[in-house]
């Protein structure tokens, strides 16, 4: 039996500009972290995030675009258990 492909965890992703975007990840709670962190050198990598597991509402993306355009902010995303699983475990 296949697995479930249908979004079943949020997380909040923050993002800031600091030589490079970091983005980290937390837990619906707002308190506990994920252990994979990701730095990326350009901010369109957010937005591709953003636009696979987020929400396609246009207030939400306008926020996404007002964070970075301030360097920092955040957006809820939907994954499914595999990829919620690979966020759950630290990269060497």
């Amino acid at each position: 039996m296949a697995p479930d492909p249908q979004p079943t965890h949020r997380v909040l992703m923050q993002f800031m500009d600091r030589n490079g975007w970091h983005v980290s990840f937390l837990e619906p709670d707002c308190k506990t972290a994920l252990p994979v962190k990701l730095t990326f050198a350009a901010e369109e990598k957010i937005r591709d995030l953003h636009h696979r597991f987020g929400s396609p509402l246009l207030e939400d993306r306008q926020s996404l675009e007002h964070g970075l355009s301030i360097g920092r902010g955040s957006a809820w995303l939907k994954l499914n258990q595999e990829q919620y699983c690979r966020l759950k475990t630290p990269r060497p």
